[in-house]
């Protein structure tokens, strides 16, 4: 397992998390969300797998590659049934992945800056932040629906520079291969978990310095 040395003069000084899938157990629910959404408008219904294949990308993304054939105001359709579907069950947010509550705050403690870029939209991510009481606990963050979505870089690029910092002195932890290609094009090193989205192999494709088969594991990593 490769390590940062952190009294290096890049030494690691920013973490960015995706969120659905890395931090957050909720592939389920966008599963089904997404699902239900096909079946309001009579669309065939993507298979789990399928809709787990998208997750990480922006919902615009995510619905134009779902359903190639779908015209452009069927998938305003849809992704307005995904929302109030995905709303309608998200009145209590999603279990963390086991030792991500602890690790977070032990990272934080250790003056880690905390940032998120998600595919969710803003209004997606500071609902479940606020129903967790977690609006102030990350430094930054970033949405699909304000900026580029996974892969692009713009996402990063933009915590780095709110930040102040080179890609060298961050480290991006995602469950999907758009995290982790996201991460390739703006230069930064980063961590892949392995119980999300996407099946391991896909993200080892992009080299990253760890595959990790628990949250927990990222402190270790670091040092």
């Amino acid at each position: 397992m490769s390590t940062f040395n952190s009294n290096s003069a890049n030494a690691i000084k920013l973490i960015v998390f995706d969120w659905d899938g890395t931090i957050s157990d909720s592939v389920a629910r966008i599963v089904h969300a997404m699902q239900m959404a096909a079946r309001d408008h009579d669309i065939t219904v993507p298979s789990y797998l399928e809709v787990k294949d998208i997750i990480g990308l922006g919902l615009t993304e995510a619905t134009f590659r779902l359903f190639p054939q779908a015209t452009r105001e069927q998938v305003f359709q849809i992704q307005t049934s995904y929302s109030q579907h995905y709303r309608a069950e998200d009145n209590a947010p999603c279990a963390f992945f086991p030792g991500v509550e602890e690790t977070l705050h032990d990272l934080k403690a250790q003056g880690y800056q905390l940032a998120v870029a998600t595919g969710k939209s803003r209004a997606g991510l500071d609902r479940v932040l606020d129903s967790l009481d977690m609006q102030t606990f990350f430094h930054a963050s970033r949405c699909a629906d304000e900026t580029l979505s996974k892969p692009h870089p713009l996402m990063l690029n933009e915590l780095l520079a709110e930040f102040d910092l080179s890609a060298d002195q961050a480290v991006m932890v995602g469950d999907t291969e758009f995290d982790m290609e996201m991460a390739v094009n703006a230069a930064m090193p980063r961590i892949a978990v392995s119980y999300g989205a996407h099946h391991v192999d896909r993200l080892r494709a992009f080299k990253p310095l760890a595959c990790l088969d628990l949250f927990g594991e990222i402190t270790s990593t670091l040092y």
